[in-house]
């Protein structure tokens, strides 16, 4: 049953959506600068194993 207080009314709910925000250009520039700091790493080995070790 009803309260005698209670008014009937509408309550509106809102429903919102989260949204991971992956911006394409910023995966994009850390994708290019992990992948440079994997090439220098392995040119400097490269250059290690290449020139610097045979002289011992």
């Amino acid at each position: 049953m009803m309260e005698p207080g209670y008014k009937d009314r509408s309550v509106e709910v809102e429903h919102t959506e989260v949204q991971r925000k992956s911006d394409s250009s910023v995966v994009a520039s850390s994708f290019i600068k992990y992948a440079a700091y994997i090439i220098i790493f392995f040119g400097a080995l490269f250059f290690l194993v290449r020139y610097v070790f045979p002289m011992f």
